[in-house]
């Protein structure tokens, strides 16, 4: 068992996390059953990865029957960042330059009202990139390690923009419980492990 703690945020999916819970860390999922706006981080915090809400977010909420409201939109993103603050304002030492927080990573689409409130983000991929054979342009904020890509020779992708996939194409396999909208949830796996490689 590894000590080092890792919280998912707004995770009841857990997906981005998993590679990091397959190597024995203490992964500690943050989802509806707790809420981010109660919770508050124990000492000695080593990654936070936050997936919030997309629903008011994302420039795809074109025919939705509820006005957008990026106030709600924001909600959660702001208790990821107090959340993210919180372990930050804690020093090893008074003399030190660094806080115990090794990593940290906000996750949405890259198309979407997120860059104007936080600003370019850090990074953007494609899972295809990483070896998934799909579209679906993610934008990572944060302060941590960017995964390099695969080669341009090894990218491929056959299948059609994500969401255009029908239902049963989207990250089928042993996830026949779940609905549409949390199998689009599900991150890349590929991307994934290309994250923890670099984030560990």
């Amino acid at each position: 068992m590894n000590s080092k703690i890792i919280l998912h945020l707004c995770a009841d999916m857990g997906t981005d996390s998993q590679p990091y819970a397959d190597a024995g860390y203490d992964v500690r999922l943050i989802g509806k059953d707790i809420g981010v706006e109660n919770y508050h981080p124990p000492p000695n915090v080593y990654g936070i990865i936050a997936n919030p809400v997309c629903t008011m977010l994302s420039w795809c909420r074109t025919n939705a029957k509820v006005p957008r409201d990026l106030e709600q939109g924001m909600f959660l993103v702001r208790h990821c960042l107090r959340i993210i603050w919180e372990c930050q304002y804690r020093l090893p030492n008074p003399n030190s330059k660094l806080t115990t927080l090794k990593f940290w990573a906000i996750e949405n689409p890259a198309k979407g009202f997120l860059y104007q409130f936080l600003g370019r983000p850090v990074a953007t991929y494609q899972p295809y990139e990483y070896g998934d054979d799909y579209r679906k342009q993610t934008a990572l904020w944060g302060n941590f390690n960017i995964p390099p890509k695969l080669p341009p020779l090894l990218q491929k992708c056959s299948k059609p923009k994500f969401d255009k996939l029908l239902t049963k194409e989207i990250h089928y396999e042993g996830n026949e419980h779940l609905t549409r909208k949390e199998r689009r949830s599900i991150c890349s796996p590929a991307f994934a492990q290309a994250f923890f490689k670099s984030n560990r």
